[in-house]
Protein backbone atom coordinates (compact mmCIF):
# COMPACT_ATOMS: atom_id res chain seq x y z
CA UNK A 1 0.00 0.00 0.00
CA UNK A 2 1.34 3.45 -0.97
CA UNK A 3 2.55 5.66 1.88
CA UNK A 4 1.05 8.62 -0.02
CA UNK A 5 -2.50 8.57 -1.38
CA UNK A 6 -3.54 10.09 -4.71
CA UNK A 7 -5.37 12.88 -2.87
CA UNK A 8 -2.29 13.71 -0.81
CA UNK A 9 -0.16 13.55 -3.96
CA UNK A 10 -2.40 16.12 -5.66
CA UNK A 11 -2.02 18.51 -2.70
CA UNK A 12 1.75 18.01 -2.58
CA UNK A 13 1.99 18.46 -6.36
CA UNK A 14 0.19 21.79 -6.09
CA UNK A 15 2.49 22.91 -3.28
CA UNK A 16 5.54 21.86 -5.31
CA UNK A 17 4.30 23.67 -8.40
CA UNK A 18 3.60 26.92 -6.57
CA UNK A 19 6.81 27.00 -4.55
CA UNK A 20 9.53 25.36 -6.68
CA UNK A 21 10.52 28.56 -8.46
CA UNK A 22 9.35 31.13 -5.95
CA UNK A 23 12.15 31.99 -3.47
CA UNK A 24 10.24 30.51 -0.53
CA UNK A 25 11.58 26.91 -0.47
CA UNK A 26 9.57 24.16 -2.12
CA UNK A 27 11.29 21.53 0.06
CA UNK A 28 10.37 23.42 3.20
CA UNK A 29 6.73 23.81 2.17
CA UNK A 30 6.51 20.16 1.12
CA UNK A 31 7.87 19.03 4.49
CA UNK A 32 5.47 21.32 6.36
CA UNK A 33 2.53 20.06 4.29
CA UNK A 34 3.60 16.45 4.79
CA UNK A 35 3.84 17.04 8.53
CA UNK A 36 0.36 18.57 8.67
CA UNK A 37 -1.02 15.55 6.77
CA UNK A 38 0.75 13.10 9.08
CA UNK A 39 3.20 11.89 6.43
CA UNK A 40 6.66 11.03 7.83
CA UNK A 41 9.00 13.63 6.31
CA UNK A 42 12.14 11.50 6.69
CA UNK A 43 10.67 8.35 5.09
CA UNK A 44 12.79 7.24 2.10
CA UNK A 45 9.74 6.90 -0.12
CA UNK A 46 8.47 10.35 0.82
CA UNK A 47 11.88 11.94 0.16
CA UNK A 48 11.97 10.18 -3.20
CA UNK A 49 8.42 11.30 -4.02
CA UNK A 50 9.34 14.92 -3.32
CA UNK A 51 12.28 14.69 -5.74
CA UNK A 52 10.26 12.97 -8.46
CA UNK A 53 7.41 15.50 -8.57
CA UNK A 54 10.04 18.20 -9.10
CA UNK A 55 10.33 16.76 -12.61
CA UNK A 56 6.83 18.08 -13.29
CA UNK A 57 7.96 21.57 -12.33
CA UNK A 58 11.09 21.23 -14.46
CA UNK A 59 8.95 20.11 -17.40
CA UNK A 60 7.05 23.37 -16.99
CA UNK A 61 10.33 25.29 -17.33
CA UNK A 62 11.22 23.31 -20.46
CA UNK A 63 7.87 24.16 -22.03
CA UNK A 64 7.84 27.80 -20.92
CA UNK A 65 11.39 28.49 -22.10
CA UNK A 66 11.29 26.08 -25.05
CA UNK A 67 12.46 28.63 -27.64
CA UNK A 68 15.32 29.82 -25.42
CA UNK A 69 16.42 26.26 -24.67
CA UNK A 70 16.33 25.28 -28.36
CA UNK A 71 18.41 28.36 -29.18
CA UNK A 72 21.02 27.57 -26.50
CA UNK A 73 21.22 23.85 -27.28
CA UNK A 74 21.45 24.54 -31.02
CA UNK A 75 24.29 27.00 -30.41
CA UNK A 76 26.06 24.36 -28.32
CA UNK A 77 25.88 21.75 -31.06
CA UNK A 78 26.97 24.28 -33.69
CA UNK A 79 29.91 25.21 -31.50
CA UNK A 80 30.95 21.59 -31.15
CA UNK A 81 31.05 21.29 -34.93
CA UNK A 82 32.38 24.70 -35.93
CA UNK A 83 35.15 26.60 -34.14
CA UNK A 84 33.87 30.03 -35.20
CA UNK A 85 30.56 29.39 -33.40
CA UNK A 86 32.30 28.95 -30.06
CA UNK A 87 32.48 32.70 -29.48
CA UNK A 88 28.69 32.91 -29.36
CA UNK A 89 27.31 33.67 -25.88
CA UNK A 90 24.70 30.89 -26.08
CA UNK A 91 27.41 28.28 -26.79
CA UNK A 92 29.40 29.44 -23.78
CA UNK A 93 26.29 29.62 -21.62
CA UNK A 94 25.44 25.98 -22.36
CA UNK A 95 28.86 24.90 -21.08
CA UNK A 96 28.50 27.16 -18.06
CA UNK A 97 25.22 25.48 -17.07
CA UNK A 98 26.88 22.07 -17.33
CA UNK A 99 29.90 23.15 -15.28
CA UNK A 100 27.78 24.95 -12.67
CA UNK A 101 25.81 21.74 -12.05
CA UNK A 102 28.88 19.71 -11.09
CA UNK A 103 29.29 21.11 -7.52
CA UNK A 104 25.72 20.31 -6.45
CA UNK A 105 25.94 16.80 -7.95
CA UNK A 106 29.13 16.06 -6.00
CA UNK A 107 27.76 17.40 -2.72
CA UNK A 108 24.37 15.75 -3.27
CA UNK A 109 25.90 12.30 -3.67
CA UNK A 110 28.46 12.74 -0.88
CA UNK A 111 26.02 14.17 1.67
CA UNK A 112 22.96 12.03 0.77
CA UNK A 113 22.76 10.35 4.23
CA UNK A 114 22.76 13.74 5.96
CA UNK A 115 20.31 15.30 3.51
CA UNK A 116 17.80 12.48 3.94
CA UNK A 117 18.49 12.13 7.68
CA UNK A 118 19.30 14.84 10.25
CA UNK A 119 19.03 17.73 7.81
CA UNK A 120 15.49 16.72 6.85
CA UNK A 121 14.22 17.98 10.22
CA UNK A 122 11.51 20.65 10.30
CA UNK A 123 13.66 22.53 12.82
CA UNK A 124 16.26 22.91 10.07
CA UNK A 125 13.54 24.05 7.67
CA UNK A 126 12.33 26.73 10.08
CA UNK A 127 15.80 28.05 10.78
CA UNK A 128 16.73 28.04 7.09
CA UNK A 129 13.57 29.94 6.14
CA UNK A 130 14.42 32.69 8.61
CA UNK A 131 18.14 32.91 7.86
CA UNK A 132 17.48 32.75 4.12
CA UNK A 133 15.09 35.69 4.45
CA UNK A 134 17.87 37.85 5.85
CA UNK A 135 20.21 36.79 3.06
CA UNK A 136 17.62 37.58 0.39
CA UNK A 137 16.80 40.98 1.85
CA UNK A 138 20.49 41.91 2.08
CA UNK A 139 21.16 40.71 -1.48
CA UNK A 140 18.28 42.73 -2.90
CA UNK A 141 19.51 45.85 -1.08
CA UNK A 142 23.16 45.35 -2.06
CA UNK A 143 22.56 44.55 -5.71
CA UNK A 144 22.72 47.40 -8.21
CA UNK A 145 20.44 45.60 -10.71
CA UNK A 146 22.38 46.90 -13.71
CA UNK A 147 23.49 43.74 -15.56
CA UNK A 148 21.32 41.91 -18.05
CA UNK A 149 21.22 38.26 -19.09
CA UNK A 150 23.71 38.80 -21.92
CA UNK A 151 26.20 40.22 -19.42
CA UNK A 152 26.52 36.98 -17.45
CA UNK A 153 29.90 35.28 -17.26
CA UNK A 154 31.37 31.89 -16.36
CA UNK A 155 32.11 33.23 -12.88
CA UNK A 156 28.48 34.29 -12.45
CA UNK A 157 27.21 30.87 -13.51
CA UNK A 158 29.59 28.98 -11.20
CA UNK A 159 28.81 31.15 -8.16
CA UNK A 160 25.06 31.05 -8.74
CA UNK A 161 25.09 27.33 -9.54
CA UNK A 162 27.19 26.49 -6.48
CA UNK A 163 24.80 28.42 -4.24
CA UNK A 164 22.23 25.67 -4.88
CA UNK A 165 24.22 23.62 -2.37
CA UNK A 166 22.83 25.80 0.44
CA UNK A 167 19.29 24.70 -0.36
CA UNK A 168 20.41 21.09 -0.76
CA UNK A 169 21.95 20.98 2.71
CA UNK A 170 19.47 23.26 4.44
CA UNK A 171 15.90 22.60 3.24
CA UNK A 172 14.03 25.81 3.80
CA UNK A 173 16.81 28.03 2.47
CA UNK A 174 15.31 27.67 -1.03
CA UNK A 175 17.18 26.82 -4.21
CA UNK A 176 15.53 29.70 -6.01
CA UNK A 177 16.20 32.00 -3.09
CA UNK A 178 19.88 31.06 -2.91
CA UNK A 179 20.48 31.38 -6.65
CA UNK A 180 18.52 34.61 -7.06
CA UNK A 181 20.21 36.17 -4.02
CA UNK A 182 23.64 35.28 -5.36
CA UNK A 183 22.76 36.70 -8.77
CA UNK A 184 21.51 39.92 -7.17
CA UNK A 185 24.76 40.33 -5.24
CA UNK A 186 26.52 40.00 -8.61
CA UNK A 187 24.45 43.02 -9.74
CA UNK A 188 22.17 41.19 -12.16
CA UNK A 189 18.75 42.66 -12.83
CA UNK A 190 15.91 40.90 -11.01
CA UNK A 191 14.46 39.37 -14.20
CA UNK A 192 17.93 38.25 -15.36
CA UNK A 193 18.61 36.76 -11.91
CA UNK A 194 15.31 34.89 -12.02
CA UNK A 195 15.85 33.52 -15.52
CA UNK A 196 19.40 32.41 -14.64
CA UNK A 197 17.98 30.60 -11.61
CA UNK A 198 15.53 28.76 -13.87
CA UNK A 199 18.15 27.64 -16.40
CA UNK A 200 20.63 26.48 -13.76
CA UNK A 201 17.91 24.49 -12.00
CA UNK A 202 17.00 22.37 -15.04
CA UNK A 203 19.84 19.78 -14.97
CA UNK A 204 20.12 19.62 -11.16
CA UNK A 205 16.42 19.10 -10.47
CA UNK A 206 15.88 16.76 -13.42
CA UNK A 207 18.83 14.63 -12.35
CA UNK A 208 17.60 14.50 -8.75
CA UNK A 209 14.13 13.40 -9.83
CA UNK A 210 15.34 10.65 -12.13
CA UNK A 211 17.86 9.46 -9.52
CA UNK A 212 15.16 9.15 -6.85
CA UNK A 213 12.52 7.55 -9.11
CA UNK A 214 13.52 3.95 -8.44
CA UNK A 215 13.68 4.55 -4.68
CA UNK A 216 10.29 6.24 -4.62
CA UNK A 217 8.61 3.37 -6.47
CA UNK A 218 10.50 0.65 -4.63
CA UNK A 219 10.10 2.09 -1.14
CA UNK A 220 6.33 2.38 -1.08
CA UNK A 221 4.93 5.11 -3.32
CA UNK A 222 2.58 3.83 -5.99
CA UNK A 223 2.71 4.82 -9.65
CA UNK A 224 -0.69 6.57 -9.46
CA UNK A 225 0.30 9.05 -6.69
CA UNK A 226 3.59 9.75 -8.47
CA UNK A 227 1.82 10.44 -11.76
CA UNK A 228 -0.85 12.61 -10.13
CA UNK A 229 1.66 14.64 -8.13
CA UNK A 230 3.92 15.18 -11.13
CA UNK A 231 1.08 16.25 -13.44
CA UNK A 232 -0.35 18.74 -10.95
CA UNK A 233 3.14 20.05 -10.28
CA UNK A 234 3.62 20.72 -14.01
CA UNK A 235 0.37 22.64 -14.46
CA UNK A 236 0.74 24.77 -11.33
CA UNK A 237 4.46 25.43 -11.91
CA UNK A 238 3.83 26.75 -15.41
CA UNK A 239 1.41 29.33 -14.05
CA UNK A 240 3.81 30.14 -11.21
CA UNK A 241 6.72 30.81 -13.61
CA UNK A 242 4.63 33.19 -15.73
CA UNK A 243 3.48 35.09 -12.65
CA UNK A 244 6.94 35.34 -11.07
CA UNK A 245 8.61 36.82 -14.15
CA UNK A 246 5.93 39.51 -14.35
CA UNK A 247 6.16 40.19 -10.62
CA UNK A 248 9.95 40.64 -10.37
CA UNK A 249 9.94 42.97 -13.38
CA UNK A 250 8.14 45.58 -11.26
CA UNK A 251 8.70 44.61 -7.61
CA UNK A 252 11.49 43.87 -5.14
CA UNK A 253 11.80 40.56 -3.27
CA UNK A 254 10.55 42.08 0.00
CA UNK A 255 7.17 40.33 -0.16
CA UNK A 256 8.95 36.96 -0.24
CA UNK A 257 11.24 38.01 2.62
CA UNK A 258 8.26 38.85 4.84
CA UNK A 259 6.39 35.69 3.86
CA UNK A 260 9.39 33.47 4.66
CA UNK A 261 9.81 35.12 8.06
CA UNK A 262 6.15 34.58 8.92
CA UNK A 263 6.22 30.92 7.84
CA UNK A 264 9.52 30.28 9.62
CA UNK A 265 8.36 31.78 12.92
CA UNK A 266 4.97 30.03 12.66
CA UNK A 267 6.73 26.71 12.05
CA UNK A 268 8.92 27.21 15.11
CA UNK A 269 5.77 27.84 17.12
CA UNK A 270 4.03 24.71 15.82
CA UNK A 271 7.09 22.59 16.54
CA UNK A 272 7.55 24.08 19.98
CA UNK A 273 3.88 23.47 20.84
CA UNK A 274 4.10 19.87 19.66
CA UNK A 275 1.51 20.38 16.92
CA UNK A 276 4.04 19.16 14.36
CA UNK A 277 6.60 16.38 14.76
CA UNK A 278 10.05 17.44 13.55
Amino acid sequence: MSVISVGQAVVLGAVEGVTEFLPVSSTGHLKITEGLMGIPVDNDAVVGFSAVIQVGAIAAVLVYFFKDIVRIVSAWFRGLAHREERYHHDYKFAWWVIAATVPIVIVGLAAKPLIEGPLASLWVVAGSLIVGSGVMWAADQMGRHKRGEDDTSFKDAMLVGSSQILALLFPGFSRSGATMSTALVLDLERVAATRLSFFLGIPALTGAGLYELKDALGAGVGAAPLAAGTLVSFVVAYASIAWLLKFVAKHSFNAFVVYRLVVGVALLGLLGAGVLDS
